[in-house]
């Protein structure tokens, strides 16, 4: 495992696009992806907004093979700054589109509702490229990721937005603290510590 730098922004954005692109169902990607002709390239605008957030408020890790990565995020450390503005602008227009705006604001209430006062970590996204699912790519690296922070004391909080999600997060450890279906489609709390 690696640490991502500036320079593996296209590698990152790539793996999560294929990890997600094949999902069709109700998800949280595809509550803020535009559902259109365009999805594919919207998908990694976003992919590239999640990048460039974790750049900047948390750390991304890619696995030896360049085939799996994980965002996390300090939300201590997260403030408004002409760029968040900037990024933020460019998800909306370019990848969300405005009627699904508010889906989006109301998802992100609700992931704040839960989200407890105290600090803590929060990946933001994991993925595999789809031709690594399955195989234990992405699985690896989260372990390697747990390994690397074993001694942290601060709770690490998700949410996964389907059921195969939330139980591979609890084989790491993570317990479901709370559930949400007001979006239409579960999103399940979850955390560690």
């Amino acid at each position: 495992m690696r640490k991502a730098t500036a320079a593996d922004k296209q590698l990152v954005s790539e793996i999560l696009v294929s990890a997600f692109s094949p999902l069709e169902e109700s998800s949280a990607i595809n509550l803020v992806v535009k559902q259109d002709k365009k999805r594919i390239k919207r998908m990694l605008i976003l992919m590239e907004y999640l990048f460039e957030t974790a750049m900047l408020f948390g750390e991304i890790y890619i696995s030896d093979n360049n085939k799996a990565c994980l965002l996390l995020k300090y939300p201590l450390n997260e403030k408004v700054t002409l760029k968040t503005i900037g990024l933020d602008i460019k998800l909306a227009f370019k990848c969300i589109g405005l009627e699904r705006v508010f889906g989006v604001l109301k998802r992100q209430r609700i992931t704040k509702k839960h989200a407890p006062k105290e600090h803590y970590i929060r990946p933001m996204i994991l993925g595999s490229k789809n031709d690594s699912i399955g195989k234990g790519t992405a699985a690896r690296l989260m372990m390697e990721v747990r390994l690397k922070f074993k001694d942290n004391k601060l709770p690490v909080i998700t949410d996964a937005a389907s059921e195969d999600n939330a139980k591979m997060y609890q084989k790491f450890g993570f317990r479901i603290t709370k559930t949400d279906e007001s979006l239409g489609f579960p999103i399940y709390f979850l955390r560690l510590n």
